[in-house]
């Protein structure tokens, strides 16, 4: 590819205002019109932008970026004399893996440097908290030692805790890693630095999909962790908290049927693992082979006290014919509000709300035995 045309490809995913779906649509629509559009000609060409359907605003932003050509053509110079390569979704070194797992989000231009084979190699991504336990680094290091024995590449973040140990450890075991940058791949002078060995040996790609020169974002920390979880064909997950990019991650592949796998917990951890499990990922040990929790241990720790003040009060309505929320607090003796315990007891499929002169009551339904001793031992 010419650096004219690789110039065109960069103006075309700078782009600001245009979502990378849209962007990827227009180049599919160029590419299947008769005849096909180059990336040149939708630029230099005005009078293809309504057979492509563009709207006016969309015509307004291709004009701004054409005038963006000259600067990104110095750029396109400057990168490719400092042995960067640039990517365009098209080109058949582009990662296949984060086409099929990204469809038409997956970035329209790449900026990698280093061993460009890895990009379609076997591999696998090993993510979670960056103030991850040791327990989790553990399994990190253990997971990514395993992978690189097999001749597998370990996807990494390059984000401290997590992302960092299974880079360390890959490449420590002699193994390969792919690092996807949250910045501008040309703002990475220092990991070049301190990575140089294992690029020029072969080991290590560094790649980024934003602007060459963007700093570091936390907004770009977040859109970089879809790139992460589409460059891997299985996920491990150390650690989770129930929000935050590890969780969302993995969500978002759950729902797309990704092989997704999560350390399981030892006893009293304090994370998310069991409902990421819950939600269908799959457990695996402290090494990564799968295991099969039974039905008790995949509650969580709220689930089972949730489950054992249901049982208190299915006794307490058991001994009386209804009762108030205020009197079953009072039995309970816990420190909640009136409220509270209003919805709680809307959530328990076994009871139900009797209205009697403008006060509410509950029952157990089906006039369950009223003999049960209230025995909470």
């Amino acid at each position: 590819m010419t650096n004219q045309e690789l110039t065109y490809w960069v103006t075309l995913a700078l782009m600001p205002k245009i979502w990378t779906r849209r962007k990827n649509e227009i180049y599919v629509k160029c590419f299947e019109h008769n005849p096909q559009i180059s990336v040149i000609d939708l630029f230099e060409d005005r009078s293809c932008w309504d057979e492509l359907l563009l709207t006016d605003e969309e015509k307004e932003l291709f004009s701004a970026a054409y005038e963006q050509l000259p600067n990104n053509s110095f750029m396109v110079e400057d990168m490719l004399s400092q042995g960067y390569e640039i990517l365009p979704i098209h080109c058949d070194e582009y990662p296949k893996i984060l086409k099929k797992n990204l469809g038409k989000a997956a970035p329209t231009v790449i900026f990698t440097k280093g061993n460009k084979e890895l990009l379609n190699q076997s591999s696998i991504a090993i993510v979670g908290s960056r103030n991850a336990d040791k327990i989790s680094l553990q399994f990190t290091d253990n997971v990514a030692k395993r992978i690189s024995a097999s001749n597998g590449v370990v996807v990494s973040g390059f984000a401290k805790g997590v992302d960092r140990q299974a880079l360390d450890s890959a490449l420590e075991a002699g193994g390969k890693s792919i690092i996807v940058l949250p910045q501008g791949i040309m703002t990475f002078a220092s990991g070049f630095k301190q990575y140089y060995k294992h690029i020029i040996q072969g080991h290590v790609l560094v790649m980024s999909s934003f602007a060459p020169k963007a700093p570091w974002s936390k907004e770009f920390a977040m859109a970089r962790n879809p790139i992460i979880y589409g460059m891997a064909s299985h996920i491990y997950v150390a650690q989770s908290d129930d929000k935050g990019g590890t969780w969302s991650g993995v969500l978002d592949g759950l729902r797309k049927n990704r092989a997704i796998y999560v350390r399981w917990p030892e006893t009293g951890e304090k994370n998310a693992n069991v409902q990421l499990i819950q939600k269908g990922a799959m457990a695996v040990d402290i090494n990564g082979n799968t295991i099969k929790p039974n039905a008790e241990d995949l509650k969580t720790e709220e689930q089972k006290e949730t489950e054992i003040l249901n049982d208190k009060i299915v006794k307490i309505l058991s001994s009386v014919d209804s009762c108030s929320s205020k009197d079953i607090l009072i039995r309970l003796n816990i420190d909640w509000s009136d409220t509270k315990m209003k919805k709680f007891l809307e959530t328990m499929s076994q009871v139900e709300k009797n209205k009697i002169k403008n006060r509410v009551y509950y029952s157990l339904k089906n006039s369950q035995s009223k003999n049960l001793a209230l025995d909470f031992e």
